[in-house]
Order: C-alpha cells, then sequence, then structure tokens
C-alpha cells in the first residue's frame, strides 16, 4: 500500500466516523425534581439508542418559559424538545408550531394515558405534547402539628378551616409557619395558585364579554383572604416564595401547611429528601361551598418544536421519557414512590405504587375533579383552571402576578393592586380585540 493510497483510506474512514458520529438533541427543561430525576437516568436512553446524545438547558419556570416562548415565536430552533405545560400546548399546535406526535412506537399505549391529561394536549385528534407527569393541587399539612393544636384535618376542607388551624399551629419563635403559599410574580408562580383559590371563592378573570372582573367583591374577598393569612401565619419573605421555595421551607419543617402542586407529594414524603416524610398527611384543596375547590389541573409535557432537523431522534427521546418503561425504571432505581405521577391509569392501577404513594388516590381525585371547561362559579368564555387559554395571558398573567405579589410585600395595598390589574388587563385585552 502506498502513503497516498493509505491517506486516503484514512480519511475516508474519518469522514465515515463525522457521519456516523451521534447525533446531540438539545433538551429545555425546568428545574423540577421529575426533571432533575430524569436527566440522572438518561444512561437508560443512550444505552438503548446508542446514536444520539443529549444536551440539557434547564432553567428556573419563569426563564424557561421566556426563553422557550421568544425561541419557538421567532423559530430561533435553539431546542429539539421543549418542556412545556397544557397552557401552551393547544395554542402553539394552532400556530403550526409543535409537530404531532405521530410515531411514539407501538408499545407505548397513548390509551393509557388519563383523559384529563392527554385532553388538554391534543388538538383536532392529535397529540401534540405527551405528559411527563401530571398534577392538580391539594393540602400537604403535618399531622403532628395538628395533633398537637387538637385539630383534626378533614379530607375536604374549607378555606375558613385552613386559615383558622394555620393561625393555631404558627410558632414564630420556633420558625414554624403554619402557611406556606406561592408569592412569586408569574402567570405560572402565584397566578396559577391566586386564580385557582379565586375560582373557589366564585371570581373570575373576565365576565362573559371579556370585561376584567378585578373590580369585583369576589377577587377583594381572595386577596384581602390570602394576604391577611399569609401576614399572620406566614413565613417572611413570602412574596419570593414559588414552588421550589415552599418545597424546600416545606422539607425543613418551617411549614405547618402548604396548599400547592400534587406531585410535590413524593418529595415531601420521601424520608431521603424531606425531614417531615413521616408526619405528612394530604387533603383535597380547599374551598368556600361554592362548588368549587381551589385546585388546578396542569401537565409538564414533552413536545418538539417544529423547526428542529432532528424529529425523529427527538420523538425517540419523547417516547422513552413520558412511557411506562420510564416509570419502572425510575422505581427500579428510586422506589416506587417517585414514579411520575399523573399521567397514566396503569400507574394508579398498580398495587405496588398504591402501597407506596398514601398520596395516590387523593392526587388522582383532585386530578379528576378539575374541570377546565367550567372552571368557575359564574360562566366564562375561556377554558382554563389556573390560566385563560388564550396566547395574551401569559403576558396579562404576569404582570398581574407582579401586582398581587407586590400586595403581599405590603408595598401596594390590596385595593391599590386589584385597580392596576383592572387596569392593565382592560388596556391589554382592548388592545387585543377582545373588548369592543
Amino acid at each position: 500500500m502506498t502513503l497516498r493510497t493509505f491517506l486516503l483510506g484514512a480519511c475516508s474512514a474519518l469522514v465515515f466516523a463525522g457521519m456516523a458520529s451521534a447525533e446531540t438533541l438539545t433538551i429545555a427543561t425546568v428545574n423540577n425534581g421529575d426533571m432533575i430525576r430524569m436527566q440522572k437516568l438518561t444512561d437508560d436512553f443512550k444505552a438503548k439508542n446508542p446514536g444520539i446524545d443529549l444536551e440539557w438547558v434547564t432553567l428556573e419556570e419563569n426563564v424557561l418559559r421566556q426563553k422557550v416562548t421568544t425561541d419557538i415565536a421567532t423559530k430561533g430552533g435553539q431546542y429539539d424538545v421543549l418542556t412545556i405545560g397544557t397552557y401552551e400546548v393547544p395554542i402553539w399546535a394552532k400556530q403550526d408550531w409543535l409537530l404531532p406526535l405521530d410515531n411514539l412506537g407501538a408499545n407505548y399505549d397513548v390509551d393509557d394515558l388519563l383523559p384529563a391529561i392527554r385532553s388538554g394536549l391534543t388538538v383536532d385528534g392529535k397529540l401534540y405534547a405527551s405528559p411527563f407527569y401530571g398534577e392538580s393541587s391539594m393540602v400537604m399539612y403535618r399531622k403532628d402539628l395538628f395533633e398537637a393544636a387538637g385539630l383534626k384535618m378533614p379530607d375536604a376542607p374549607t378555606w375558613d378551616f385552613v386559615a383558622d388551624a394555620a393561625r393555631k399551629i404558627t410558632n414564630k419563635d420556633k420558625e414554624i409557619y403554619g402557611i406556606c403559599l406561592r408569592g412569586k410574580a408569574g402567570w405560572g408562580e402565584n397566578m396559577a395558585f391566586l386564580t385557582a383559590m379565586s375560582n373557589s371563592f366564585g371570581a373570575r378573570w373576565f365576565d362573559e364579554k371579556w370585561k376584567p372582573q378585578f373590580d369585583q367583591p369576589e377577587w377583594k374577598d381572595t386577596l384581602d383572604f390570602y394576604v391577611k393569612l399569609m401576614k399572620d401565619a406566614g413565613p417572611p419573605g413570602a412574596s419570593s416564595n414559588g414552588f421550589n421555595e415552599n418545597l424546600a421551607l416545606f422539607q425543613t419543617g418551617k411549614c405547618g401547611m402548604w396548599i400547592d402542586a400534587t406531585v410535590a407529594a413524593s418529595f415531601v414524603a420521601d424520608p431521603k429528601q424531606s425531614q417531615v416524610a413521616d408526619k405528612v398527611g394530604f387533603a383535597l384543596a380547599p374551598d368556600k361551598g361554592l362548588g368549587k375547590r381551589g385546585n388546578w389541573l396542569w401537565a409538564w409535557s414533552l413536545a418538539i418544536p417544529a423547526g428542529t432537523q432532528k424529529a425523529e431522534a427527538a420523538e425517540k427521546f419523547v417516547a422513552w421519557a413520558t412511557s411506562k418503561e420510564y416509570s419502572n425504571l425510575v422505581a427500579e432505581k428510586e422506589g416506587w414512590l417517585n414514579a411520575p405521577p399523573g399521567t397514566r391509569k396503569s400507574l394508579y392501577a398498580n398495587a405496588d405504587y398504591q402501597k407506596a404513594a398514601s398520596f395516590a388516590k387523593m392526587t388522582l381525585d383532585s386530578i379528576e375533579s378539575a374541570d377546565p371547561t367550567k372552571p368557575t362559579v359564574k360562566p366564562v368564555p375561556y377554558v382554563g383552571v389556573q390560566f385563560v387559554a388564550i396566547p395574551e395571558f401569559q403576558g396579562i398573567g404576569t404582570a398581574v402576578g407582579q401586582q398581587f405579589s407586590a400586595a403581599l410585600a405590603g408595598q401596594l395595598s390590596v385595593d391599590q393592586a386589584l385597580q392596576a390589574a383592572q387596569q392593565l388587563t382592560t388596556r391589554e385585552m382592548t388592545k387585543a380585540g377582545y373588548i369592543k
């Protein structure tokens, strides 16, 4: 063999190796515990798909939403797989920003997905995102603190009971606060909680003609109740606390009650992560006797942007991460308690899961009782429990959330916050053409 032949052969081998090199998927995700766990388990995916590498962009919830929305709206093409929620999926699918998930594989069993979760991710009969975990909201509470105060938590408490109990179990000298609730501004942070809460107080974002309703007594009742309760029984700096901050407070024993996503149940009940794991009880989200509870409906889901050049590889990843087999993998590595909740019927029929997860039935009941098509006591022109399913809500919801966070921090009065919310929402809805 001549040197020239050798060099040509070597170059051809290098070119072939380059052609056969791994395809890298860039995945944008939220920094919640279940997503962090998924990243640790991806060796299983790589072993089954040796031609695909994964690059993670892990962001705080508000930042993720902003970056992903900007990228997909401008066709930036930074990501191949997106972590998005029930709010975005139908809106973005109708804009042709997402690819339908038509090839999840013969074993995927799409009919095993919980109907309440699947319907929110389906447009014109096609699935546009696959749920990684689904959730409603519920009360998580310290049984030991309730017992010491002579209290018993009902399975279906009222807001008045919750508020009274929160004040009774607060001991600020010992840094034990009766209740932790979201205060961090964001349409998916404090406004997710406050919108669901307001539904149970009889409030609504808009009347049937899209007129904002923050000047109505039901919103005044909601925000007054929330601000006073948090002042009396909440932790300091609550206006900066979102899901992750309140989770940390509860796990370290500083919260007597926490009303938030059902997905948190496995984290607060896991002795490896929670100092109060053996003391936690669960109840449905509270009500005011008007026929609506303060619980929402959501799924963090994986979707594929229409601009990706790696759709086939991306769909393989989505199928892996949201499959029954993934749940089994989590159970094998970290126990059934930590299996991603709220997405599949088979999980709730699984005796091992039911035994490990004392909160399983409460989670399923909460998910199935939330009604996005009739979220409020009075009629409304929109769909969505803790959000309004229109494109403008992302901006309006965050702006209103800033006013309500300021009221919680004492920078505005409740009346000032509601007046500002009414004005800014009316302005934006008029500009967008909803209000004639």
